[in-house]
Order: C-alpha cells, then structure tokens, then sequence
C-alpha cells in the first residue's frame, strides 16, 4: 500500500510540473491529466480516497482548461465515487458539477444517470403535497428548485424516446413546471411551456399542460381563487401528488 501511494504521489508531482511549465496550451494539460489520472489510480489502490478525490478534481479541472467538458464531467463523477468512501455531501457536489456540465454539453442520458444521486438532496420536496388550502414553504428548499428543474427535464428528454417511459413525460414535466412555478416566476414557467412542447410535441394538449398554463397565469394576475380552482379541477380527476411547497406562498407574501 505505501508503495502505490508513494507512485501516487510521484505521479502527481509530475503533472504539477507540467503544468507549471512550458508547452503547447492544449498538450499541456492532456499530458497534465494522464499524470494525474496515474496518480488518481495509485492512491485508490493505495486506498487513500481522500487523496485520489482531490486528484480527480485536477483532473476536471485540466479538461476544463482544454475545454474537454465530458471528459471533466467524468472526472467529477470519479471524484464523487471516492468522496462516497467519507464524505457524503462532497460527493454530491462533485456530481452536482458533473451533471451540470453533462447538461451544457447535451448529453441528457448521462446528466438523468447522474442526477438521481444528486436529487437524494432534494429529496424532502417530495414528501410534502401541493393543497388547494396552502402548505409550509421551507426557504433552504428554494435553492434547489433550478437544479430539480434541470433534473426533471433531463429525465423528460431520456424518457421521451423511449417506448416504456414516454408516457410518464408528461408528469416529469409537470414536476418541472412546479419546481419553476415555486420560484415565483410565472414568466419562467411561461417561457418553459414552449420549450416543454418540443420535448414531448403531444403536451400542449395534456390536462398537465393546462394545469401549469393557468397556474402561471393566475400567478401573474394575483389571483388566489383562479389558483386554487385550477389546483381543484386538476385533483378532481387526477390526484395531484407531486412535490414541494406550494407556489401559493408567493401570493401570501406579496399580498402584504
């Protein structure tokens, strides 16, 4: 064991000096990489997660440099595999990273394989229920409303092709449509539903549709009683269970 840490660490100093000094920009970080990515598997060997972790991370950090974006998405979901060995809320950072990366680049499947890990985080928005009379707002949970956007529309995108999943994509976008509902932008879900109708060209005409379109709007109006009514229509023959607090907060709050 000391053996393959002591090769970790050579290894690393390697890649430290190529970095730090002369050579073509894009060969320069390639080459930094392959070192690190030999230190990286020393250190696992050596079972010092920690190290190989913080390797990793220079690794991402290279490809960025040489504007490799998947191959620095892979080297965040290899830090987080290591980080999972002692620390739980690194790893979900650096699959935080990875998936937002997978998602710039268009690679949807592996941003969706990705983002379960990261949705355990948020995972208290779905144990709460949307009510016509009103429910507890948590403020912490505010912050993750774009990421579980970004996540439910990845998983839409993924599903949409697929003959077992496309007919859930109307409630994943749903879901999506909520957690941009929850943000009190109603412009936002707006701009979203046009987008939604490309993902999936049959959900303008989906009761699903219809539920986000008049939320926005009484959203936009102010209006309390189009809201619940919308919310009552749609439980009537659907029940809805789907997440989070409920957007009539941002009513609560500004009517004061």
């Amino acid at each position: 064991m000391g053996d393959h840490e002591a090769r970790g660490e050579d290894f690393e100093k390697k890649a430290e000096k190529k970095l730090s000094g002369w050579g073509i920009f894009s060969s320069k970080y390639e080459d930094a990489a392959d070192l690190f990515d030999k230190a990286a598997n020393s250190f696992k060997l050596a079972k010092n997660w920690s190290r190989a972790a913080s390797v990793y991370i220079k690794i991402a950090n290279c490809h960025l440099k040489g504007d490799s974006k998947h191959e620095a998405a892979s080297a965040y979901v290899e830090a987080a595999n290591c980080y999972k060995k002692f620390s739980p809320q690194e790893a979900a950072q650096a699959l935080n990273q990875a998936v937002n990366l997978f998602l710039e680049i268009g690679r949807l499947n592996m941003a969706a394989r990705y983002s379960k890990p990261v949705s355990e985080r948020i995972s208290f928005f779905k144990r709460k229920y949307i009510t016509h009379t009103g429910c507890e707002f948590d403020a912490f949970s505010g912050h993750w409303y774009p990421k579980a956007t970004e996540i439910f529309e990845a998983i839409a995108h993924q599903s949409i092709n697929n003959n077992l999943l496309k007919y859930s994509v109307r409630g994943i976008l749903l879901n999506a449509g909520i957690c941009q509902l929850c943000r009190g932008d109603p412009v936002a879900i707006t701009n979203s539903l046009e987008r939604y109708q490309e993902i999936d060209p049959t959900f303008s005409g989906t009761r699903e549709y219809k539920l986000l379109a008049d939320l926005a709007a009484s959203m936009d109006e102010g209006d309390i009683a189009k809201f619940t009514d919308a919310i009552k229509e749609f439980d009537s023959m659907t029940r809805l269970v789907c997440l989070v607090a409920t957007p009539m907060f941002y009513f609560e709050t500004s009517s004061h």
